[in-house]
Formats: structure tokens, sequence, C-alpha cells
């Protein structure tokens, strides 16, 4: 038996699926109808956490975020059958993360954070990637059950709360990508540029795939060799900018970067491949 608590769009098509493979699964959410609406599928909905994890081997977990995650398994503890594994699929801190997992382990539970990337879609059709670290032993023991909700389960090693901060620093790439999505539509507004025409564009031409090499050239720590040299993408830069300031378009992300370009131009590496922006983190 499984319990599921958190039944908004991922963990309502978390069920769905587990649904499909012939589990049966226990639900609760604070908003009853939603946990309710999941009785069509198949599961049995609580309107209390307490009757919803009893009996239950696994609780699986999709929140907002720590501070809900602690509310609900607190308010659900009573019901918990001895020895329950807990694995939390919700964003969280990698602090909390670690807090949780020694915590339960002190009352006699196993606590595994398991955070994903991964959208209701993924979730229904279990691909996508789940995240884990920690207790290895715990790991390899229920990967067949985390296997079975996603296409690939990235193990990042025995250190607690790494999954969670990778999920952090991987959320950052997205929200980044978003920004600079929305100042690339700003200036194609400032320069007339249908957004269809910027659609086609990456249709044909994909940035995104050159991420991992990108990423890996900053890692060698050398800038020495550009294939973009900084001043020439300041220069790049500095005409965005005007074309978006003409028509009083705001850009977001740009002047940021701009300014953080013009601090290495003054140090005099515009010479130098234009990535070495990143330097300082290395």
């Amino acid at each position: 038996m499984k319990a599921f608590l958190g039944t908004g769009l991922l963990g309502a098509n978390f069920v769905k699926a587990m649904l499909q493979k012939g589990d049966q699964v226990q639900v609760w959410n604070r908003t009853s109808s939603k946990a309710k609406a999941l009785e069509n599928d198949g599961a049995k909905a609580f309107g209390n956490s307490v009757d919803a994890v009893k009996n239950a081997d696994v609780i699986h977990l999709t929140l907002k975020d720590d501070s809900t995650v602690d509310e609900v398994l607190e308010a659900a503890s009573s019901g918990f059958k001895p020895g329950v594994t807990i694995i939390d699929h919700t964003t969280t801190s990698a602090k909390g993360a670690i807090e949780r997992t020694a915590s339960w382990k002190a009352k006699g539970f196993t606590y595994l954070h398991a955070p994903v990337f991964m959208g209701p879609p993924n979730a229904l059709e279990s691909t996508g990637n789940m995240l884990v670290s920690g207790n290895q032993e715990v790991i390899e023991k229920w990967l067949p059950e985390l296997s079975k909700m996603t296409g690939k389960v990235i193990n990042f090693g025995p250190e607690e709360g790494k999954a969670a901060a990778i999920k952090l620093v991987g959320n950052l790439f997205l929200i980044s990508l978003n920004a600079g999505l929305a100042d690339v539509l700003a200036l194609a507004k400032a320069l007339a540029i249908p957004a269809t025409d910027i659609a086609s564009l990456f249709e044909s031409w994909n940035p995104g795939a050159g991420v991992p090499a990108r990423f890996n050239k900053i890692l060698t720590g050398d800038f020495t060799k550009p294939s973009w040299e900084l001043d020439m993408a300041r220069k790049d830069a500095g005409l965005m900018l005007q074309a978006a300031n003409e028509e009083g378009v705001k850009l977001n992300v740009l002047p940021a970067v701009i300014s953080e370009m013009d601090r290495w131009i003054a140090n005099g590496y515009g010479g130098n491949d234009w990535s070495i922006i990143a330097k300082d983190n290395l």
C-alpha cells in the first residue's frame, strides 16, 4: 500500500501513473477536492492525512516548501506504520532535507529526498529525471520503486542534501533561461521582429545544444582561446541595449550581464573568451 500526500498537478499525475501500474494508493491534499477527484482513477481519498498514511509501506510527498513538508509530516505522523519510508519529491532547501533525514531516522523512520526535473506530463508518462543522494543502502532498496516513476534516476552519492542542492542549481538555470527568453522577446519587439520569426529561428538553430560544451569550456578555467571575444560580445550587447532603449523597451537580464562584462574589460580581459565572466565562481 502506498500513500501520497500532495495531489496538485505533479502529485496527481504521479498517483495516476501508480494506479495505472496496478498500485493501491491512498491520497490526501489540503484542498480535499483535488484528492477526491483521484478516486475516479482508483485512488482512495481521505480528508485527514493521518488516515491517508495508515497501513502504507511508503509515503510519497509533493508539497510546496520546507515548512509545508515539516507541517504535513508532523500532522500525519501518528498514522505512520512502524519503520515506514517517506520519499519526498518536493523542491526544498538542502539544509531542510538534511535535517529531515536525521530527525525522522531518530524517530525510527526513513526519509529520502528525491526531487525531480519533471512536469505533470512527465509524471503521468513516467519520464524525466529524479535526483537522489544520501544513504546508498536506502537508495538501492527503493531504486526499483523510483525507477518506475521516472525515465532516469540520477544518484549523486552518499552526501545528504546534495540532491536538494543540485535541484536548486538546475532550477536556477531554468529561471535564468526563462528570463533570457523574456529579454529575447523584448528585443524582438524593439526591432519589430514578430515572435513567430524567433520561434522559426529556434526550430533551425538550437543554442541549448551547446550548453554542455560551453559549461565544460568554462570549467577548464582557460579563457585565452576565445571563440567569441569579450570585447565583441560587449559590442553586440551594447547594440541590443541601444535598440531596446530607443523603443522604450525594458531588458531585465542584459544590463546586469553588461555590468559584469564591463568589469572584466576594465581589468584587461577584453581579448579573452566572453565566458570569462564566470571565472570568479570556479
